[in-house]
């Protein structure tokens, strides 16, 4: 379900995002667009594809063949057969992904509805972003994240394990892979992703090896899970200057599926009124000039 509607969609987009309805084929504007740029969900405006990904299937839709990491959730269409796919962010309609036609290397076919996407040229900032963490219990790692200036909004859930849809309970016991991370959503043009990763790593231990403070265990190790190259060279170059200094465990990832976790431990510092027990900002990495 979305978590909100875009008051300025039109009936026929709210039919497709929210009514999962179909634009006839040849007809949307995005189905013969080859410019550079990402492609983000038309109702809360987070990148789902790339323009490298797109490809011509003349089957009368955009044709996809590779999502931006995290960005979209796959899931039984309601007729029982095919595969839809929805926005991993508001739930909002985007089609279908098919397999095994031979259009691509990838073998992938994300079948997308125009009035599905918005288009953000090269060069040009979306509204919004997203990258994930790890960094111990997500409890206090989304509290901290969410004082940030620029942070719109965050999710704790499960990330970079092999079991589907996880619970709690599965991944406490450490044997799922998963990490708990916390998604977090912000706009890049109040906040740039250098000063978010940096914030990061000046949350939490990112020496300690096996866990955060007294949570030992896979599943608080400390991880940043990338979506773009951007995101993914700028903490890089950041790992490596920390290393310089200290003996840094915090394993760079491509994100993959994030499964959003139980209601109770959403934003579960501010329902409790309770402060982390385990996360406070370092203050000795405030200045970061003497480092990189």
């Amino acid at each position: 379900m979305a978590k909100k509607i875009n008051k300025n969609l039109s009936e026929f987009e709210k039919f497709v995002l929210f009514e999962k309805g179909t634009e006839r084929p040849f007809s949307g504007k995005f189905e013969d667009h080859f410019e550079k740029g990402i492609y983000v969900c038309k109702n809360c405006g987070i990148p789902l594809y790339n323009s490298s990904s797109k490809f011509n299937s003349g089957c009368g839709w955009p044709a996809f063949d590779d999502e931006i990491p995290g960005a979209i959730k796959k899931q039984v269409d309601r007729d029982g057969i095919r595969e839809e796919i929805v926005c991993s962010y508001c739930g909002a309609h985007l089609g279908h992904v098919f397999y095994g036609e031979g259009f691509t290397e990838k073998n992938v076919r994300h079948c997308v509805n125009s009035v599905s996407l918005d288009f953000v040229p090269e060069g040009e900032k979306p509204l919004i972003d997203r990258i994930f963490f790890a960094g111990g219990c997500f409890w206090g790692v989304e509290y901290l994240f969410r004082k940030l200036d620029g942070v719109v909004d965050t999710r704790v859930g499960y990330m970079g394990g092999r079991r589907k849809n996880p619970t709690y309970e599965q991944v406490c016991t450490g044997v799922t892979g998963h990490f708990e991370t916390v998604e977090v959503i912000f706009d890049p043009k109040k906040l740039d992703e250098e000063t978010l990763i940096k914030y990061f790593f000046e949350i939490h231990d990112f020496t300690q090896e096996n866990g955060q403070g007294p949570d030992i265990g896979e599943q608080y190790k400390s991880a940043i899970f990338y979506t773009n190259d951007h995101q993914k060279k700028i903490s890089e170059k950041l790992i490596q200057a920390l290393k310089k200094r200290y003996d840094v465990v915090t394993q760079l990832k491509k994100a993959s599926d994030f499964w959003v976790a139980e209601d109770y431990h959403q934003q579960y510092y501010e329902k409790t009124g309770k402060t982390p027990y385990c996360h406070v900002r370092f203050k000795l990495l405030k200045t970061w000039d003497g480092i990189i």
